[in-house]
């Protein structure tokens, strides 16, 4: 759990910024997976218990009014005092051990206050990468002016991956660890009539080294990184950053390439 303390999201997005440029891809308008297997559903309705298969991780989740509820509380860095241990700003995550290898992930998302819901792939055996971290597709929400935007990270080769990790500590290895993580990451605007409160369709499709992310049936983001198509995703987790987010009727297939 301390490991994975040290990754706090906000930090990370203010690193990507200084990242050089690569023309945007190009986001392709058809899906790049096809449905296998029906791995995993949950509609957060009703049951006595939770599913077994669901993992506490940075536990501010809950589960009220049927719905998977997450809020992150770690929300500053709190130096050590008066014999308390320091605390490092985290978001809210939520774990699901349901392995797969390429895969097609639908939910439903609210932001209730949020400013970041994610969807991550990990594989916790791989010590490659800090924590396992393997890539993750992201909605944003900017409160100054009320925008959204997607974002796709291959953290495997990139922001994750143990060396460039190391360096990062470093800041005079800036300039060396933007060089190193030119490809590795895509941010796209979100033009659509999203809001603050209602719920929003998202569907994260993974195959081979690439991810797609749809939103309300509209493709807002996408990704080629070698780091995407490692073979063995063990965990998906769930994240949650700024006040409250909301997760609902969630389902993972395994997929195959559409093509």
């Amino acid at each position: 759990m301390k490991s994975l303390l040290v990754l706090a999201l906000a930090p990370l997005a203010a690193f990507a910024a200084e990242v050089p440029k690569l023309a945007t891809p190009a986001i392709p308008a058809e899906s790049i997976a096809k449905k296998g297997e029906l791995l995993f559903s949950d509609d957060f309705e009703g049951k006595s218990a939770p599913d077994k298969r669901w993992v506490k991780v940075v536990p501010t989740f809950t589960v009220a009014d049927g719905v998977l509820k997450g809020t992150q509380t770690r929300d500053k860095n709190v130096p050590a005092a008066d014999g308390k241990p320091a605390v490092t700003a985290h978001a809210a995550v939520h774990g699901l051990d349901v392995p797969t290898k390429d895969s097609i992930v639908e939910l439903k998302v609210r932001f209730d206050g949020a400013t970041m819901i994610d969807v991550e792939l990990d594989d916790r055996k791989y010590t490659g990468a800090h924590y396992g971290h393997i890539c993750r597709a992201q909605l944003r929400f900017n409160p100054k002016d009320k925008t959204f935007s997607a974002v796709i990270i291959d953290e495997k080769d990139g922001n994750m991956r143990t060396d460039i990790y190391v360096l990062k500590k470093d800041p005079s290895k800036k300039d060396e660890v933007a060089k190193l993580l030119v490809g590795r990451q895509a941010t796209f605007p979100v033009k659509l009539a999203l809001e603050q409160g209602k719920w929003i369709a998202v569907v994260v499709e993974t195959v081979g080294e690439e991810m797609r992310m749809t939103v309300d049936g509209t493709p807002v983001a996408y990704l080629k990184s070698s780091g995407i198509a490692h073979a063995t995703k063990s965990r998906f987790e769930f994240g949650v950053a700024g006040k409250d987010g909301c997760i609902d009727d969630l389902k993972v297939w395994a997929a195959s390439p559409a093509k």
